[in-house]
């Protein structure tokens, strides 16, 4: 199975705290360097100070942070097999695209012959269209589905709000069904989830609910891709379906 492979290896550090939605203060080689933090909402209910990370090194003169967290992990440090948990948002929708390239997700989708990036259906823009299916990639981080290790601590944490986006989105990949054989939201963990946890309702979970029920209804699947993330690279673990489940609730 080939995996996804990173240009550089990613280099281990520490956080020493999260300073807003952007940035991280992190311990790279003995250094205190301001980061990036490519996922803009909360992770978890962790308490990311003092936590190891990966991080990733540009050389690009035009962007004004050298680094960018990549990983974090919440799992016993000293385990010989660490299960970092990736939060780069933008690196799903790679991953995916080279999964997809290399034929590793034909279980749940195999029948085409080109994988487009970033296309319009209706007023929307979707992740991608592989052969005739609309696929819509989302790596949810509110709640992260690993045992924390016994030196993670946790936070009280507040209801979050869905974005519109994500509502919008589901509408229009049930409308899709119209005129496509198939539309798929998929969900991705950039991680191997050791331990189910309840999610905490969104300040607009009936509406959210209601247009899941609805989208279900008209055919649209839910699949997730579950990832094995090392400082080298990543590698696939799992795709499961998980529709048939979520009709249930």
């Amino acid at each position: 199975m080939k995996e996804y492979v990173f240009d550089k290896e990613l280099k281990e550090a520490i956080i020493i705290k999260r300073n807003s939605q952007f940035t991280m203060n992190v311990l790279i080689d003995g250094r205190e360097e301001k980061c990036h933090c490519p996922a803009t909402t909360r992770i978890g209910n962790v308490d990311v100070s003092g936590l190891r990370c990966l991080v990733s090194e540009s050389n690009d003169p035009k962007r004004k942070l050298k680094y960018t967290v990549e990983a974090i992990l919440m799992d016993d440090p000293d385990e010989a097999d660490k299960n970092w948990v990736g939060i780069n948002l933008i690196l799903s929708n790679r991953i995916v695209e080279f999964l997809l390239s290399t034929h590793q997700l034909d279980s749940m989708v195999s029948d085409y012959d080109e994988v487009k990036r970033e296309v319009f259906l209706g007023i929307s823009k979707l992740d991608f269209l592989v052969g005739s299916t609309y696929l819509e990639v989302k790596t949810p981080l509110t709640t992260v589905n690993v045992k924390y290790g016994d030196k993670v601590k946790t936070k009280k944490v507040t209801p979050f709000s869905s974005t519109d986006r994500m509502v919008k989105h589901v509408r229009e990949l049930a409308g899709s069904l119209k005129d496509h054989e198939r539309a798929i939201l998929l969900t991705v963990h950039q991680y191997e989830p050791t331990e189910i946890k309840p999610h905490l309702r969104s300040t607009n979970f009936e509406e959210v609910s209601a247009v899941m029920r609805e989208a279900l209804g008209k055919g649209v699947e839910c699949w997730n891709v579950d990832l094995k993330f090392t400082p080298k690279g990543v590698k696939l673990l799992g795709v499961t379906n998980t529709t048939e489940d979520l009709l249930k609730y």
